[in-house]
């Protein structure tokens, strides 16, 4: 018995079906709506690690940035909508923004300097999809924090250990450095940062 195809929603049908109050997240992934799982414990502490420690560099450095609770990262022509764990939003750009106003939503590079998602089940959304638009959007600054060691081996190496991997664009293309143990992470947007890779993972405990 033939079954049916899921029905594909384009980025404007997924913004109007989006529940309001329930508590849940949701994701539109190549015109497939995607529930979020809740995140874990672990998930959270480092999530918020990162977002307090980004929020103290750009406030002395006093730039135009923020970080939201959530906000949709749209790559242009494509029926997808992701939810960054921590998405640094650029306010000077905005007013460039068709969809900010009413959704939400960014799909500039401009508008973007620093993307960080915190692995967890979705890992191969993170290393692969997530990873390919946001090169694609020339999102300058991308940081995949796998605290658990749940990324293939051909992402973080063998035997797997919990890595930070910083994507920098460079000449349109994403350059990867990692980070482990006590080594202090190296990040564009921020120079001045000083973390090492201990200090974010180990946050999660």
């Amino acid at each position: 018995m033939a079954q049916a195809l899921p029905k594909l929603f384009t980025f404007e049908e997924f913004i109007a079906w989006l529940p309001e109050k329930t508590g849940k997240h949701y994701e539109l992934h190549d015109g497939i709506i995607v529930e979020m799982p809740q995140p874990s414990g672990k998930h959270e502490k480092v999530t918020g690690f990162l977002a307090g420690e980004i929020t103290v560099e750009y406030k002395c450095l006093k730039l135009p940035y923020f970080i939201p609770k959530t906000a949709l990262v749209k790559p242009p022509r494509k029926s997808s909508g992701y939810l960054p764990d921590v998405i640094l939003i650029n306010d000077a750009n905005l007013k460039n923004e068709e969809l900010w106003e009413k959704e939400s939503t960014v799909t500039q590079s401009e508008s973007i300097p620093l993307i960080i998602e915190v692995v967890s089940t979705n890992c191969e959304d993170d290393y692969y999809t997530k990873l390919g638009n946001y090169e694609a959007m020339k999102i300058s600054e991308y940081w995949i924090v796998d605290y658990a060691a749940l990324g293939a081996r051909k992402f973080i190496g063998n035997p797997k250990q919990p890595t930070i991997s910083i994507y920098h664009l460079v000449e349109e293309e994403y350059q990867v450095a990692q980070f482990r143990n006590s080594e202090f992470i190296v990040s564009p947007t921020f120079p001045d940062l000083k973390l090492t890779a201990n200090q974010i993972l180990n946050s999660a405990l």
